[in-house]
């Protein structure tokens, strides 16, 4: 025991060090939030910039090694304001880029345009290798199994803390003791113990073991509580469509794509005539020299339309192969209108959504900032099942879906007739989904 004692002591500086240097690293990271800047670039930057393509300005991949950045605080904000200041830099810009104004964004601090600048110097984040499969391992890995093997591994050094100590203070009474008795102590002088020696110790080895049985069976524990939760999955889709662009820059409302949400039990994959209300006329050619974006292509190519002549032909016409991301099993039954229409006010209180935030916020995530719609909550049992213990809807008083159910409990009461039609038995979706 005193052999393990001196073993672990001599690790107590080192671990100290490396704790210190690991709050010293957290403490001094970057203030730059580069996935901020992303997202004020796309809303501000990208109608006449792109990173690595002339759109109506130049490319700004490098921006940060051809301009100095105090330059650049003052010049995206208000490069007008500078130029009639007569800035040199800032007049030699404006020639060079044809003399074409830049828009003013008094909005943006410096704090924000140093997100930005991080954003471009960073540039796109790259996809992870198998997006389909990986990307969503990967999430899941990193949640709930990760966290609590973290806290696993704190018991276990937690434990060691306490084995080291009770040995130093067995240590000492077995000293006073000798001492009473008139025995004379030899002070212990430490010893370099090697691994060989250390795991010839019994009481070491047994604990040694015990820790791995139980890092081990709850590594094996966390594994099968993980099974069939897809948390994170991303799969890759036909056609790359930008949640982050059209229901965040864009703000189209979810309604206007997934109508079924808000009266059936599906919220429906919308068709590709509803893309084509927009994309009949939007085109996006400024992002690729004049040509159609490729992603709105395949839209045509699905629907054999002909952008020149603008015409359908119907022989050339395919089905669009979406990949579906949220999937529930078989056996379980959710209603969207139930959730998204009888119980929004009750969901958007219990989750703290704002008023400008979508009910489907709730199940689905910040879907207005995802680039690549993925599975956001576990939309396991247990998490359904917490949202409705938390979810209170005893204020739901001018919701026809609760006076119906307070009028059947009532009748029920009084000793009156009721029927399973009352509480919407005879319904489509009770018997058929």
């Amino acid at each position: 025991m005193r052999d393990i004692s001196m073993i672990f002591k001599s690790l107590y500086k080192s671990a100290f060090v490396l704790a210190a240097l690991a709050v010293f690293a957290a403490s001094t990271a970057n203030a730059q939030d580069a996935k901020e800047g992303r997202t004020l670039f796309k809303a501000k930057c990208t109608a006449c910039h792109a990173l690595d393509t002339k759109v109506i300005g130049p490319a700004l991949t490098g921006v940060s090694d051809r301009h100095p950045e105090a330059f650049l605080l003052k010049w995206i904000p208000n490069s007008q304001g500078l130029v009639k200041s007569g800035d040199a830099a800032a007049v030699k810009l404006f020639e060079a880029n044809g003399k074409i104004p830049m828009t003013s964004f008094p909005e943006l601090d410096e704090a924000k345009v140093k997100d930005i600048l991080a954003y471009i110097k960073q540039g796109e984040p790259k996809p992870a290798a198998g997006a389909a499969g990986a990307g969503a391992t990967a999430a899941a890995d990193e949640g709930i199994s990760s966290l609590s093997l973290a806290g696993i591994v704190a018991i276990i050094l937690v434990a060691i803390s306490v084995l080291v100590i009770l040995g130093r203070a067995v240590k000492m009474l077995e000293r006073l003791i000798l001492q009473k008795q008139g025995i004379e102590v030899e002070e212990s002088i430490p010893l370099k113990v090697g691994v060989r020696k250390m795991f010839k110790n019994k009481k070491f080895v047994m604990f040694f073991i015990l820790c791995v049985i139980i890092f081990l069976g709850s590594w094996g524990w966390m594994g099968m509580w993980e099974t069939g939760i897809h948390q994170g999955y991303q799969p890759v889709q036909p056609i790359k469509f930008s949640h982050e662009l059209h229901a965040g820059i864009n703000q189209i409302d979810c309604q206007y794509c997934h109508s079924g949400a808000w009266k059936s039990k599906n919220a429906t994959i919308p068709s590709l005539n509803i893309c084509m209300n927009c994309h009949k006329a939007v085109q996006a050619t400024e992002k690729y020299d004049g040509q159609i974006s490729p992603e709105i292509k395949k839209i045509y190519s699905a629907l054999g339309y002909d952008p020149e002549t603008r015409t359908y032909d119907k022989s050339k016409e395919k089905p669009m192969e979406w990949v579906r991301v949220h999937n529930l099993p078989d056996f379980a039954y959710f209603n969207h209108s139930q959730h998204v229409v009888v119980a929004e006010q009750a969901i958007r209180k219990a989750k703290g959504l704002q008023p400008t935030e979508p009910v489907c916020f709730a199940c689905h995530g910040q879907v207005n900032t995802m680039e690549e719609i993925y599975q956001a909550s576990p939309l396991t049992m247990k998490w359904c099942i917490n949202c409705h213990r938390e979810t209170d809807i005893s204020g739901q008083k001018n919701n026809a879906f609760y006076t119906k159910l307070i009028e059947a409990h009532d009748k029920i009461k009084k000793g009156e007739k009721i029927t399973p039609a009352l509480l919407g038995g005879i319904e489509c979706g009770k018997c058929h989904y």
